[in-house]
């Protein structure tokens, strides 16, 4: 948001933060969701990467076309793990792994 719009904002007696602040989250916290941002679009670009479709890497992972669709957009009801599992079973390494998730942990900070 520009500053003139943040002003005017402010001036209109909103308030103007982040989602960190407004959802009262810590740093752990915050840092955690982008870590699973990071994986879900990680997931996402492996997985165009490979040209593959959803239903494909569901096979692969032994999931359902469905819950892929929900993996990368980081639905709340899919684990981490669950990500990091289907990123190394699509042939992500471990290093590519840790690139993947520190990358919007690079940004946001």
């Amino acid at each position: 948001m520009d500053k003139a719009t943040k002003a005017k904002l402010e001036n209109a007696g909103w308030k103007v933060g982040s989602a960190q602040e407004f959802l009262d989250l810590s740093d752990a916290e915050m840092a955690l969701i982008e870590v699973k941002i990071a994986a879900a679009d990680g997931l996402r670009e492996k997985r165009k990467e490979l040209r593959l479709t959803q239903k494909q890497v569901a096979d692969l992972i032994g999931s359902s076309q469905s819950r892929v669709a929900k993996m990368e957009a980081a639905d709340p009801t899919v684990s981490l793990d669950l990500l990091v599992r289907a990123l190394l079973r699509l042939g992500t390494s471990r290093s590519q792994l840790g690139k993947v998730l520190s990358r919007r942990l690079a940004t946001s900070g």
